[in-house]
């Protein structure tokens, strides 16, 4: 017999968070505030922030252990191969970070989700830097 330890150890973040419909609410969140960072906004290519909200979804869905329709419609995620084309400095992480940090505070997550969320997004946007300042 399990334990419901065993069970919640056993369990993803992806479903210890609630599942899509907390990436879906996180990511909502954070895109509503890239909208309107002129920082940010530059490196967005498209007028329409949907398709690029839909790519973090999924990405983040994937990667915390939920369905693998990120891999399955865009194959490997190769990050920093697809960020290349865009400045990403400093003040682009930054400000990247600050909009995610401000959708994550909304979620109401348990301490060690929200820290192991913050622990990945921190290092993620610190990886995806390609230009000085």
């Amino acid at each position: 017999m399990h334990s419901d330890q065993d069970v919640t150890q056993a369990a993803t973040l992806y479903e210890a968070v609630g599942g899509e419909k907390t990436f879906r609410r996180l990511v909502d969140t954070f895109y509503a505030g890239v909208a309107a960072d002129p920082v940010l906004r530059s490196i967005y290519p498209e007028d329409d922030l949907g398709p690029a909200a839909e790519r973090l979804r999924l990405f983040l869905i994937q990667y915390w252990g939920g369905p693998s329709t990120y891999s399955q419609t865009r194959g490997h995620p190769r990050l920093r191969m697809r960020h290349a084309p865009f400045a990403v400095n400093a003040a682009a992480r930054d400000a990247w970070l600050a909009h995610m940090r401000a959708a994550l505070d909304t979620l109401d997550l348990a301490p060690e989700h929200e820290q192991a969320l913050w622990r990945y997004f921190t290092s993620a946007a610190e990886s995806l830097r390609n230009t000085p300042g």
